[in-house]
């Protein structure tokens, strides 16, 4: 009763939303660790149907927000009108229509291009612009069939729609990789960045940048040079304590032979 207590305190002094997220977070990195020991059918199921429950969720929004705005949409087509003004009308619906088929829709977009990526990632080893590519290929066609754009011509049109959908998720696939793009600077400072964030000084790495105490210079630190770089007297003990500890062990790893 005391630890109940106790717990329940502790989550009233956080603020519920941190501690919210805290736990998500948690449950979200054990389940990611357990998928990642799964067999590749399995994680391919897995991420299929929880991608396409998240697309329904989406789809179904849309199609609320459809439903509202569509009593002030003009009736549709008379039947005396064309063949392709008929077809235009139909695939304007399946992009507009209720919250059932908009969450039909894009189940089957989204659980169709998360499983073949997570295919493709897992066959190839990478994540590249032609699995992306191939993936938007699958939920153009797919989203293509199941929501009736296609019309008359419908295999032509939904390879129209896989062209398209493969296009539009390359682009931002790349876009996406050149804003992601790590800056060659930071490369040098990898150690140093696991280093002070280990020890809670992970503000301090503006100074090792201006001070150019790269990776490269970690074992030649000495007190004097962190005080160069403005650091304080405490984090600089640390600092050289855990440098210290770090040669200790390579040293004891790689012992000399004579």
């Amino acid at each position: 009763m005391g630890e109940e207590k106790k717990g329940f305190l502790v989550m009233v002094d956080q603020n519920p939303l941190k501690y919210v997220e805290t736990k998500y977070n948690e449950c979200e990195t054990l389940f990611k660790t357990w998928l990642a020991k799964q067999s590749l059918p399995v994680v391919a199921a897995i991420v299929t149907v929880t991608s396409a429950l998240q697309g329904a969720a989406i789809g179904g929004l849309m199609g609320l927000t459809n439903d509202v705005s569509s009593s002030f949409s003009p009736p549709p087509p008379s039947t005396s009108l064309n063949l392709q003004t008929t077809a235009s009308f139909q695939q304007s619906q399946a992009v507009a229509g209720g919250p059932l088929a908009q969450a039909r829709n894009f189940a089957v977009m989204s659980g169709v291009n998360a499983g073949i990526s997570c295919v493709l990632r897992r066959l190839r080893g990478k994540e590249d612009v032609q699995s992306s590519m191939a993936a938007g290929f699958g939920s153009g066609v797919m989203f293509s069939l199941v929501s009736g754009m296609g019309g008359p011509n419908q295999a032509s049109n939904a390879i129209a729609s896989g062209v398209f959908f493969a296009l539009v998720q390359g682009g931002v696939f790349k876009v996406r990789e050149k804003i992601s793009k790590p800056n060659p600077e930071d490369l040098l400072y990898n150690e140093t960045r696991g280093m002070l964030t280990s020890l809670g000084l992970g503000h301090y790495e503006k100074n090792f940048k201006r001070g150019l105490l790269t990776d490269s210079t970690l074992p030649l630190l000495t007190d004097s040079a962190l005080q160069d770089a403005r650091i304080p007297p405490g984090p600089r003990l640390l600092i050289l304590d855990h440098i210290e500890r770090e040669e200790v062990k390579k040293k004891s790893a790689f012992p000399h032979k004579w």
